[in-house]
């Protein structure tokens, strides 16, 4: 078994943080999952920049689809949505065997509805339509506006990856959101146990900020007690009606931004049945190099709690900062996605 693989004992899922054309024509996304036990597939529009600016079979696509798609983000679609579906027939099995609960394969809508929630509920109905696979997920930011409209993405049955999570309070936030469509569904007498949905909780980018403001001996422990009291809190969240299942939490933004820090610190940490990690090749090669695998997401609540006791008294309000984040991370998506944009021109 592999390091990677490994880490299925535990119960959490591993997906990867990539999606291309070339990662599925070359086998090695079928070769992830076969070795590695790797259980599903995120992407954004920074990952697809990256994929047709250095895939040269989506250069080419992209030519010929300037002469009948003159909007640029349908011509995104166009060029990428085939290979969303061939992911999730990848996944396929997965989703088959773990009734539901995994082998799932995400796509955004578009970074510029972010404040407008009548805009991305129509664009997560659109995408879900067009990918029309069972084990897609929309993934929709943890703004106002996308609280609202994950609400009745999942009402109307729709998997959802809550994207853009920085704070307890736009955790317990989305929680609300998904928990509400979900009583909305059941109340309509609409079946509910085969809906999934993950909250994307971002990692590192918390240390990255966090970090200058502390004390050495603080460093680089705060988005890993984050991430454990959330996940203490998550254990403790009441039954959903219908045999619905709890939103599963999914720890965002794992590789290691400080150098000084071991390379795989935040997968290794963040190891618990029910979650999911997803994460970039670069990490993933280096667990399957010399990570261990062990459950540590329960591990050291006293240490949790010390960490989150320190941030308070230094001042440092974790749901302000998370909107800092949120709002850094807004930026980038967008102004990733017009750079998308500008390649498909």
């Amino acid at each position: 078994m592999s390091r990677i693989a490994a880490i299925s004992r535990f119960g959490q899922q591993i997906w990867l943080d990539n999606l291309s054309r070339q990662l599925i024509e070359s086998g090695e996304l079928a070769r992830w999952i076969a070795d590695d036990a790797v259980a599903g597939v995120t992407s954004n529009p920074a990952i697809f920049y990256n994929a047709i600016r250095n895939d040269p079979a989506y250069q080419a696509a992209a030519a010929e689809l300037r002469q009948g798609a003159p909007d640029p983000e349908q011509r995104f679609e166009t060029l990428v949505l085939p290979d969303v579906r061939k992911a999730c027939e990848l996944f396929q099995p997965i989703h088959e065997q773990s009734a539901g609960s995994a082998g799932f394969v995400s796509f955004e809508v578009s970074p510029s509805l972010a404040d407008d929630a009548a805009g991305t509920l129509a664009a997560a109905r659109r995408l879900w339509a067009e990918i029309d696979r069972p084990n897609a997920m929309i993934k929709i930011p943890a703004t106002t506006a996308g609280l609202s409209a994950i609400a009745d993405a999942i009402a109307d049955g729709i998997n959802v990856n809550v994207t853009l999570i920085f704070s307890p309070r736009q955790l317990a936030g989305v929680q609300a959101a998904y928990r509400s469509g979900i009583e909305r569904r059941f109340a309509a007498g609409l079946p509910v146990d085969r809906i999934a949905s993950v909250a994307s909780v971002f990692i590192s980018r918390l240390d990255a900020l966090l970090d200058p403001r502390l004390p050495a001996e603080r460093q680089g422990r705060s988005a890993i007690a984050m991430a454990r009291q959330a996940y203490a809190d998550w254990q403790a969240l009441p039954a959903l009606p219908g045999g619905a299942r709890q939103q599963m939490l999914l720890w965002a933004s794992t590789s290691t931004k400080n150098p000084a820090y071991r390379d795989v610190v935040y997968v290794e940490q963040l190891i618990g049945a029910g979650t999911v990690n997803t994460v970039p090749d670069a990490t993933l090669l280096a667990f399957r190099d010399h990570g261990e695998a062990a459950a540590t997401l329960s591990a050291d609540a006293p240490g949790r709690q010390d960490q989150l006791a320190a941030l308070a008294a230094l001042g440092i309000d974790l749901d302000a900062v998370g909107d800092e984040l949120q709002a850094a991370g807004l930026k980038q998506f967008d102004e990733a996605f017009a750079k998308l944009l500008d390649l498909v021109r």
